[in-house]
């Protein structure tokens, strides 16, 4: 009867979930770095600190980054993201409820980058 449980849990909770939402979650740390270094980070007009920049972002949303350093130009950004194939292949091949479940909570979306270098051109004087 044990046996039996565990072997029904399990597969209840691998048909009862996304592939993508079991194995990759709902957000993505994205490294952000700049030439010159210490430039200040801009999310959506919001600051989040200086390069270098580890930053914890919701998949299937768009971001503008932007990047600001006293003396050079500012380097902006669109964060943009697609629909990782393996996921959607992975979804079809357990069934619909994973496709609905990493269809609905966005979580098969991958941002197109993990890695960005923001190089700065100086201002003219």
């Amino acid at each position: 009867m044990k046996k039996f449980i565990t072997t029904f849990l399990l597969i209840s909770f691998l048909y009862l979930n996304g592939c993508a939402t079991l194995f990759s979650g709902s957000s993505e740390d994205i490294s952000l770095e700049s030439d010159p270094p210490k430039a200040k980070v801009l999310l959506n007009g919001s600051t989040m600190g200086k390069t270098p920049l580890t930053l914890k972002l919701k998949k299937g949303n768009s971001y503008i980054i932007e990047f600001m350093k006293e003396g050079y130009e500012n380097k902006t950004l669109s964060m943009s993201y697609s629909l990782g194939a393996g996921w959607l292949i992975l979804d079809i091949l357990s069934g619909l409820i994973g496709i609905i479940v990493d269809a609905s909570t966005g979580n098969w979306n991958e941002f197109d980058f993990t890695h960005y270098k923001a190089v700065m051109d100086e201002k003219e004087k």
